[in-house]
C-alpha cells in the first residue's frame, strides 16, 4: 500500500491499466479465474487505505468491477468483486460525481433479489450494498453534490428492508 501511495502518475496509470486488463479479461481457463481471484484478494488488502481507495474509486476500475459483478462466470469471483466494492465504499474519502454509484446499487439490488433464497450469496452482496448506501448518505450530508448524482432506487431500500426483516425472523427463530 505504501508503494502504491508513493507512485508517480505514470506508474500509477500503468498499474491501473494492468489491473483493469486482468479483471476485464474474458479468458475462461482455470488459471485465468485463479489469477482474477488472486488480484481481487490483493485489492481487498490495499483498498483499506483511504488514499488508495479514493483513487481507485474515481478511476476506470470501478466501472470494470460493476461489469465483473454482472458477467463473472463464477460466484466466487462475484462475491470477491462485491467485497472489493464494499471496501472501496467504506474507505473512500472523496467521491467524484462521475462514479457510477447508482449503477452499482441497482445491480447489487437485482442480484440480491434474483438470488434471495441463496443466503450465502446474499451475505456477500448485502454488505457492499449497505456500504454504497452509507457512502451516498455521507456524501449527501456533506452537501457538496446535488441529490441526483447518486439516485438510489426505491427497490434497493425494499430489498434491504426485506433482508433485515428476514434476518430478524431467523435470529429470533
Amino acid at each position: 500500500a505504501e508503494k502504491l501511495s508513493s507512485m508517480k502518475d505514470v506508474d500509477w496509470n500503468n498499474f491501473l491499466k494492468r489491473v483493469c486488463s486482468l479483471l476485464d479479461s474474458t479468458e475462461k481457463s482455470t488459471g485465468a479465474a485463479r489469477s482474477k481471484l488472486n488480484l481481487l484478494y490483493y485489492l481487498c488488502t490495499v483498498v483499506v487505505h483511504k488514499e488508495i481507495a479514493s483513487r481507485l474509486m474515481s478511476s476506470q476500475l470501478f466501472p470494470i468491477l460493476i461489469q465483473q459483478l454482472r458477467v463473472a462466470s463464477s460466484w466466487d469471483i462475484r462475491a470477491r468483486v462485491a467485497r472489493v466494492i464494499g471496501l472501496l465504499a467504506l474507505h473512500t474519502s472523496e467521491l467524484g460525481e462521475n462514479v457510477p454509484i447508482s449503477e452499482a446499487v441497482m445491480l447489487l439490488t437485482e442480484l440480491i433479489r434474483e438470488n434471495f433464497r441463496n443466503s450465502k450469496l446474499k451475505q456477500c452482496l448485502l454488505p457492499a450494498l449497505g456500504e454504497l448506501l452509507y457512502l451516498v448518505a455521507r456524501e449527501e450530508e456533506k452537501g457538496e453534490h446535488p441529490r441526483e448524482c447518486w439516485a438510489v432506487p426505491s427497490a434497493a431500500y425494499t430489498v434491504l428492508m426485506r433482508c433485515l426483516r428476514e434476518g430478524v425472523r431467523l435470529f429470533h427463530g
